[in-house]
């Protein structure tokens, strides 16, 4: 469920008097995602998106989301873009929450994706981090190497709560993480986040990526371990080599990696797994019964880490060799 606030059609029509939207018709809460409340609005001039801006995202932050969508659009990317008020602003306030109106990208989220899938985000993956060079709003990784201590410590005491021995597991791998976690491969403007349901498919075409709230700088190889993280693996846990070669290859037509960054290709997987590991192993432990945040299982993302630990090579991976 994302739909955490509420809103009425009278607060509505008044904050949509501060656009040029047309009439509204329709309004209804979208139910997925886990950060902000959604809602699909259908006017006179067509459908857009409303977002809710919830206390998970820092309101300093949201020049940077709201205006790397604008840079990213302008440079050939297709993504959904803010649309202006009639004061220029990109940014309202409904329900006592900062709000945006988006534009409606068509397509739907794949539940099943396949090989050919991956290589188109691969693609499009490195298509927008070539459209990121030169934007001029940086945002550091608050998920990166010291995120990820600040979330241990306050989930490792209760960690054996989710698996007997998992305290000890976790300690080690952040240590070993810390002390040999790269330095200066190449970087830029990251998604950090693009899962399955953020990218939309029209058939078996491409038709955007979505949803840039993680977008920050970081390196750029560590956004595509994300995504081998995120595409790569099936059902039973098992990584699908055939799905990470088309990936990578996607990737490399449009930007060809360093071997500083193939090497680091195996670390950058476990930091990634780690990553995602930590943030719903807290939340797995600190979200109240009843709460509205959807909790995902932590211990999916330890099988991943467990199976990168094992990797030597980017070959493991699929890399063309």
């Amino acid at each position: 469920m994302a739909v955490y606030t509420d809103i009425n059609e009278v607060d509505l029509k008044d904050f949509l008097s501060q656009y040029e939207t047309g009439e509204l018709l329709s309004f209804k809460g979208i139910a997925e995602g886990v950060e902000n409340s959604n809602f699909l609005l259908h006017t006179s001039e067509g459908a857009l998106i409303l977002t809710l801006y919830e206390k998970r995202v820092e309101k300093n932050d949201l020049p940077f989301f709201l205006g790397l969508m604008h840079h990213l659009s302008d440079r050939g990317l297709n993504c959904p873009l803010p649309l202006p008020r009639k004061d220029g602003a990109l940014l309202g306030e409904l329900s006592g929450r900062p709000a945006a109106l988006i534009s409606f990208l068509e397509g739907m989220w794949l539940r099943k994706p396949e090989a050919n899938h991956c290589r188109a985000v691969g693609v499009a993956l490195a298509q927008m981090h070539v459209a990121g060079e030169g934007f001029d709003i940086a945002r550091p990784n608050a998920l990166s190497v010291a995120g990820w201590q600040d979330l241990w410590q306050k989930s490792e005491d209760r960690a054996d709560e989710v698996l007997e021995g998992l305290r000890p597991e976790i300690s080690t791998e952040l240590t070993t993480l810390v002390a040999h976690w790269p330095q200066d491969l190449p970087a830029g403007v990251i998604h950090a986040d693009l899962f399955p349901d953020n990218v939309f498919f029209l058939g078996d075409e491409l038709s955007g990526l979505i949803d840039f709230y993680f977008a920050c700088n970081d390196f750029l190889a560590y956004d595509l371990a994300i995504c081998l993280n995120a595409w790569c693996f099936e059902k039973d846990g098992s990584y699908n080599i055939t799905k990470g070669r088309a990936m990578i290859e996607g990737y490399l037509s449009v930007r060809p990696l360093s071997e500083a960054e193939i090497a680091a290709m195996p670390l950058l997987c476990r930091g990634s797994a780690l990553r995602f590991f930590l943030t719903r192993l807290y939340d797995w432990l600190m979200t109240p019964a009843g709460a509205l945040v959807v909790k995902k299982d932590p211990l999916e993302y330890l099988r991943k880490l467990r199976f990168h630990q094992a990797v030597e090579t980017a070959t493991d991976y699929g890399w063309p060799q």
